[in-house]
């Protein structure tokens, strides 16, 4: 039986707007069931809590859990493994942060491409290090530390808490764009270096503040500059390192992100509801606590950053030849 044109054309056109009006009631449903929050840090860190915070706050909105889950190992890659691998539904989700983008070059033999196999959500903040120095370090600002090292090349130690960790990162970033000779001393973890650093065994780390605040705040250590491109309303009255050397900027960035393929509707709306979170003064307040500065956007803003950001920190791995065990 053949159809008549008109009413063909009008089959054929609802036809095609199925697929687009099933996709939007499905959005509109989601979720449906809890919701998992994959992260590479072990249980009660930073990470650990803005994977809880923000995720009580979706599990309100949105009328189901949001469960943060631990799994750490090979410096967040196992995390980011799990979430790839798993459907693009919108039902795992991960917390993606700063090592998602130096791994990129620092694990040549990866089963993932981070930006190919990840649909960025949102961007929810970044947190500075500082550029400190023990007391007896014969520097007061930043200028006078590139002079002294530049005077004596290979004599400065900086410590960090391990290979291709952003303390490690932000020294070697230093060293790129300064040209000062530093020998890195990786430990194993930050309060060994930290001791260290207090005693003098190295001269200078860069920390992220809210590990290192109390010592600087008891006088145990001298900030000489935040690491963000802004200061910190946490040490308001210690500049950034781009206050002397331009373009400088190093910090541990969050957000959220989920498989490739996720549909562009749930993206959306997880996008509306972070944002609405990030703008609540509550969850800001307790951002800030963490040395947290909110950096809300669109998914595409948070696509941008990571693509900069793994450019940036290749550059930084392959200067320094930095190799990870």
């Amino acid at each position: 039986m053949k159809l008549p044109r008109r009413r063909f054309l009008r089959l054929a056109a609802g036809a095609a707007a199925l697929p687009a009006v099933s996709s939007m009631a499905w959005a509109q449903a989601y979720p449906a069931r809890p919701v998992r929050i994959i992260h590479g840090f072990a249980p009660g860190g930073g990470a650990d809590i803005i994977a809880r915070l923000i995720g009580q706050w979706l599990s309100e909105r949105l009328g189901q859990p949001f469960a943060a889950e631990s799994r750490p190992g090979n410096v967040t890659n196992l995390a980011t493994e799990a979430v790839v691998r798993a459907p693009a539904d919108g039902y795992t989700l991960l917390l993606a942060t700063s090592p998602n983008a130096t791994n990129a070059t620092l694990y040549p033999n990866l089963t993932f491409n981070f930006i190919r196999d990840i649909a960025p959500i949102a961007s929810i903040g970044r947190i500075a290090s500082i550029m400190e120095v023990n007391l007896s370090f014969p520097a007061t600002t930043v200028d006078e530390f590139i002079a002294y090292a530049k005077a004596n090349p290979g004599k400065i130690s900086y410590g960090s808490d391990g290979n291709g960790t952003t303390s490690h990162m932000s020294g070697e970033l230093f060293k790129l764009m300064t040209g000062v000779n530093m020998v890195h001393v990786p430990y194993r973890s930050a309060p060994p270096a930290l001791a260290d650093l207090i005693v003098g065994q190295v001269q200078v780390m860069f920390d992220p503040i809210a590990r290192s605040i109390e010592s600087v705040r008891a006088g145990k250590l001298r900030p000489l500059a935040v690491t963000t491109s802004v200061r910190s309303p946490m040490l308001p009255e210690v500049p950034a390192v781009s206050d002397f050397l331009p373009d400088y900027e190093s910090s541990a960035w969050f957000g959220f992100a989920a498989p490739t393929g996720t549909p562009v509707e749930v993206v959306d709306r997880l996008n509306t509801e972070i944002n609405a979170a990030l703008a609540d003064p509550n969850v800001r307040a307790r951002l800030a606590d963490l040395g947290v500065a909110v950096t809300a956007g669109s998914p595409a803003d948070f696509g941008k950053f990571i693509a900069d950001e793994t450019e940036k920190w290749g550059k930084v791995v392959r200067f320094a030849n930095i190799k990870v065990e």
